[in-house]
C-alpha cells in the first residue's frame, strides 16, 4: 500500500523553555499553537503567504482543533509537524497533522482542525467560485498518494 505524502516538507520546530510545564514536558496548549505556525508554514512553501491571503480578501477561520498526545516531547527537542489538507471542497477543509521527535522519529502527537473561508467581515465564501488562486493552492496540495 503506497504511503500518504503531503506535497510540503514538513515544519522543523524546537521546543522553547517558556513551553514546558511543572514536569517539564511541553504544555498541552502549544500544540495546538506548534498546528498555527504548521500552517502559516505550509503557505509560504506553497507560495502564498497567509497575509498576502487576506490582502486578497480571504480568512480562514478555525471551526475546531483538537490533538492526541502520544510521547512527551521535552525542552530543546526538536519536532516535525506534517501537515496534510484531507478535507476540502472550496468552502470547509480539514488539516491533519502529525509531530515526530527529529532525532528519533518518535511520534509524538496527531491532530486536526477543521476550517472555512470568509471575506474579513466574516461572510463565508466559497473560493471556488470567487478567489481561484486560494483555491489551488488548497486543491493542489492536498494528500497525494507516494508512487
Amino acid at each position: 500500500m503506497a504511503e500518504i505524502k503531503s506535497k510540503i516538507p514538513p515544519y522543523e520546530r524546537t521546543a522553547h523553555y517558556y513551553e514546558t510545564d511543572r514536569m517539564g514536558i511541553i504544555h498541552h496548549s502549544n500544540y495546538i499553537r506548534w498546528f498555527e505556525e504548521a500552517r502559516i508554514y505550509f503557505l509560504e512553501k506553497a507560495g502564498y503567504p497567509y497575509s498576502e491571503m487576506e490582502k486578497d480578501g480571504v480568512m480562514i477561520p478555525v471551526l475546531s482543533a483538537e490533538c492526541e498526545y502520544k510521547n512527551a516531547v521535552r525542552f530543546d527537542e526538536t519536532v516535525l509537524i506534517d501537515l496534510d489538507i484531507a478535507e476540502f471542497n472550496g468552502f470547509k477543509m480539514t488539516i491533519t497533522y502529525t509531530v515526530t521527535g527529529k532525532e528519533d522519529g518518535q511520534l509524538k502527537a496527531v491532530g486536526k482542525t477543521r476550517h472555512f473561508f470568509v471575506t474579513p467581515d466574516l461572510k463565508p465564501i466559497r473560493v471556488s467560485k470567487t478567489h481561484k488562486r486560494v483555491f489551488d493552492v488548497f486543491n493542489d496540495n492536498r494528500m497525494t498518494e507516494e508512487k
